[in-house]
């Protein structure tokens, strides 16, 4: 069976994203997000949540390019003087891993943000992490560990067609630890690459080759462009365009493919067997 969840990213971000979040969910093909629970816009994320049971939200696990939700004071070697995580990915994983300190300032702030979650009284879907920093190994770890006391039941698997090689062990060793701790993944994502760009023929182009198994397409859908200095060339109206697309909702069935948020493919797997 092919079953389909298409996501947004960055939930809370703007309302300009809450905005796109509710109208594709309504009145397109998204049926979960991820929400950045200490972003500007995030309490309207929660609010609008409520009146839309249908739509799966999970956590989006920010440790890169945005603000922490705890104070500086409790995590001083991992903000900077605005409360914000950086976005050199490679230094910080280096420090995650060897720098004792480091780690449990990291694991203070993990567990805050999925405090945070809790605290929205939302059902946690999924969680995944803001530029898949979830790959770390170190991150990893404690979203496993203190996500286990919050219900975490499924973690994406950034694993895409044409998945750079040096990446293929990283993705091995994250899904063997996925296994391990019982927490089911996707088969593969699409919208790595075209991280940004994921318009209606993006979007039409992964449908026609989907597989049997369950995949993730992952957006950036706002109302407009220009969210943030770090995504500058993000179409994020194009992505909202193609949520909305009738020729998408089209594709889906013509594919056979069934929409659903990662709780409904739990009940389908425990009712198979």
């Amino acid at each position: 069976m092919r079953r389909l969840i298409i996501n947004a990213d960055d939930f809370g971000l703007d309302v300009a994203v809450n905005d796109a979040v509710e109208r594709a969910h309504v009145d397109g093909v998204l049926t979960t997000a991820s929400l950045m629970v200490g972003a500007p816009a995030a309490a309207d994320a929660v609010a609008r949540a409520r009146r839309l049971p249908t739509l799966g939200v999970g956590l989006h696990l920010v440790l890169a390019d945005g603000p922490a939700v705890l104070p500086k004071r409790e995590i001083p070697d991992l903000v900077d003087d605005h409360g914000r995580f950086g976005d050199r990915m490679a230094r910080d994983g280096f420090r995650f891993f060897f720098l004792p300190q480091v780690r449990r300032q990291l694991e203070r702030e993990i567990r805050a943000q999925f405090e945070a979650f809790s605290a929205t009284g939302l059902r946690l879907d999924h969680v995944n992490a803001h530029k898949h920093f979830h790959l770390h190994p170190t991150v990893l770890g404690l979203l496993l560990d203190i996500g286990r006391e919050h219900g975490l039941r499924a973690v994406r698997l950034p694993r895409e067609p044409g998945t750079a090689p040096l990446l293929k062990p990283w993705l091995a060793l994250m899904q063997r630890r996925l296994h391990r701790a019982g927490v089911r993944h996707n088969d593969r994502i699409h919208g790595l690459a075209a991280s940004g760009a994921m318009d209606e023929m993006a979007v039409l182009r992964a449908i026609e080759t989907l597989p049997d198994g369950l995949t993730e397409l992952y957006l950036h859908p706002a109302t407009h462009r220009g969210l943030t200095p770090t995504m500058p060339t993000y179409r994020h109206d194009d992505e909202l365009a193609a949520l909305l697309s009738p020729r998408v909702r089209a594709a889906i069935t013509a594919r056979g493919a069934v929409l659903g948020r990662w709780v409904d493919f739990e009940r389908t797997a425990a009712s198979a067997r």
